[in-house]
């Protein structure tokens, strides 16, 4: 390791640890604390297996009289096209609620749109979406130039949307703090699908609400309830498989408010990171600095002999074949899809980048059937990350051979 730190004048901490021996094999500053960038999913992954059920709550609501109240509870599924298999809170609203008057509140929401420590002027990056009660369509707006006139979904969102300049290459800018859209044309006419976050208010998700259902929804401030019930909507193992295999930043900060509602009536992710810290994760040997759901905070710090720790926490209760199902795998799929190529996948982990750190964390499954953890982190280089991939890959394929 003390070849890649002089290669890269960077800083690197390793570590490989046997599950089966209880045995660590190679640390290399494995106590030094690292910039993790999406290996803090590895913790909402965690926090979500020690939370959620099977099943995502998609909605909790109460009814009085001819009215029913609903708050969300953080699930980013609702009519976003990456992850819904069905629509089943949007059939309850639409159709077995259709005798009631819709009453919408926010009020348990209680954080900010943006994570601390997250950069500002990301906020019309697709990556850095806005955190939510009730998300819909995943909090973005997708646009992209049709044949005759550019393809807006949601279509609510169209008149949002307006031509702009003709530049060298199409660009989707959103005025920051507000929806206005414009759309420069490029100079050619390959199709190209942009992706824009939104400004989520209140008054936005409701009137969301009302376009998709075809009815009238009406914006309250009512706390949570104490006799409400659930609408569920989809199976967690989904909603995993997205923030695991390709890095979804908005589904890992809506786990992450999912779990908070689980333990608490009030969505916000300091509660459950707070829990879940004092509750099953009082044993890791360093302590985690952990900010928030997807790892865009650049506050998040951890070490590498932590997440070697954690990821031993969730071999032993979760099993292989599940666990492997669920991460991005070598050569196969997911973020590891161009790395690791092998006939049989022999990596299964979570990376995690930021500008100038780059971080794998997972599972080793070495040429003799040995399966081993590691964690790999790399902070402060200057190369192209596709550098540190590389001697990434070189330094494991050398463990997979020989151990």
């Amino acid at each position: 390791m003390q070849t890649v730190e002089a290669k890269f004048q960077n800083h690197t901490g390793f570590v490989l640890y046997d599950p089966l021996q209880k045995k660590t094999l190679y640390d290399y500053k494995g106590s030094h604390y690292f910039t993790p960038g999406s290996n803090t999913k590895i913790f909402t992954f965690f926090a979500s297996l020690k939370l959620l059920g099977d099943s995502v709550p998609g909605i909790r609501y109460a009814t009085s009289g001819d009215s029913l109240i609903f708050w969300g509870t953080g699930d980013p599924s609702l009519l976003y096209t990456k992850t819904h298999t069905n629509n089943k809170v949007m059939d309850f609203l639409g159709k077995e609620a259709s005798t009631y008057r819709l009453f919408y509140s926010p009020a348990n929401f209680n954080t900010e749109y943006f994570g601390r420590g997250w950069a500002w002027d990301d906020y019309n990056d697709y990556y850095s979406t806005e955190r939510s009660s009730l998300p819909l369509y995943g909090n973005i707006v997708t646009v992209s130039n049709g044949s005759k006139r550019l393809n807006i979904d949601p279509p609510f969102l169209r008149k949002s949307v307006f031509m702009g300049e003709k530049r060298a290459k199409p660009e989707v800018r959103r005025e920051e703090g507000s929806n206005l859209i414009t759309y420069h044309p490029g100079n050619y006419t390959t199709k190209k699908v942009f992706e824009i976050p939104v400004k989520v208010t209140p008054e936005l998700t409701r009137d969301l609400l009302a376009d998709t259902l075809k009815q009238n929804v009406q914006l309250v401030n009512i706390p949570v309830r104490k006799d409400t019930r659930y609408v569920n909507s989809i199976p967690t193992d989904s909603l995993y498989k997205v923030m695991m295999k390709e890095s979804d930043n908005f589904v890992a900060e809506q786990l992450l408010l999912l779990c908070s509602n689980a333990v608490s009536d009030t969505l916000d992710p300091d509660i459950a990171i707070k829990y879940v810290t004092k509750e099953f994760l009082t044993g890791l040997t360093d302590k985690p600095i952990w900010i928030d759901g997807s790892g865009l905070s650049r506050y998040n710090l951890f070490t590498p002999r932590t997440i070697a720790q954690l990821w031993e926490k969730i071999y032993s209760e979760v099993p292989r074949e599940r666990l492997f199902s669920l991460l991005a795998t070598g050569g196969t799929v997911g973020t590891l899809k161009n790395y690791f190529k092998s006939e049989q996948p022999y990596v299964f982990g979570k990376t995690g980048t930021l500008s100038n750190n780059h971080c794998l964390s997972g599972f080793l499954v070495t040429k003799h059937g040995r399966i081993l953890i590691f964690s790999f982190m790399n902070s402060n280089f200057v190369r192209p990350v596709s550098e540190i991939r590389i001697e990434m890959e070189h330094i494991l394929k050398d463990f997979y051979e020989k151990l």
